[in-house]
């Protein structure tokens, strides 16, 4: 478990993954998540999860869409920790935190914790039959509306971040600013990327 949401950063750092130039941009810019995340705990009334950001951009494909490429700039993640017991962990992406702007960031983190709830609220009623596997990035889209849980009951006390939520994610996450950026200023620079399955993390 990381407990220091920007030890893996620091560690990137260190052996030369990460730029200097990149990792005090995004230390700069780390208040956003934090706000973010005091904003988000304020509106619900509830505590964040364990979160960290990966030094890494991750880039989705499926088998069945040659041409297509999607990009995750976060992820709800169980895990199973010590004792057997279960931990939810949000992984922030680098490229979140140093390009995208403050309501993108904060519908993300938010959009993140949903998942969360809905997660922990389907392990306290036992509901924990698996989800459909999405083969494909269009099924993806969809099938996340279904692991969420509804915004409007959560964040009631916020009609902003409510509003942040439905503008960048309304059929999916969409933001073309940050998606041009990530592109041409990480995966173009060569900057660390993982290439993942949408069948593996469904």
């Amino acid at each position: 478990m990381v407990l220091d949401p920007l030890r893996m950063l620091e560690d990137a750092r260190g052996s030369a993954r990460i730029p200097d130039k990149i990792y005090q941009r995004i230390e700069e810019r780390f208040h956003i998540v934090m706000d973010g995340i005091n904003r988000i705990e304020h509106a619900s009334g509830l505590k964040y999860p364990y979160y960290y950001v990966l030094p890494e951009l991750v880039l989705v494909s499926s088998s069945v869409e040659y041409d297509q490429v999607g990009i995750f700039f976060a992820r709800t993640i169980p895990t199973i920790g010590f004792n057997n017991r279960l931990k939810v962990v949000i992984q922030i992406t680098a490229p979140l935190v140093a390009y995208g702007l403050l309501g993108t960031v904060h519908a993300v983190l938010a959009h993140e914790f949903l998942h969360y709830l809905e997660l922990v609220r389907r392990v306290i009623k036992m509901n924990l039959v698996s989800d459909e596997v999405s083969t494909t990035l269009f099924e993806e889209k969809y099938s996340d509306d279904d692991r969420l849980m509804n915004a409007q009951v959560v964040f009631s006390s916020d009609p902003t971040l409510i509003r942040h939520i439905s503008n960048k994610f309304n059929d999916g996450f969409r933001d073309p600013r940050l998606e041009k950026i990530a592109v041409k200023e990480w995966i173009d620079k060569g900057l660390p990327v993982t290439n993942v399955r949408i069948d593996c993390i469904s």
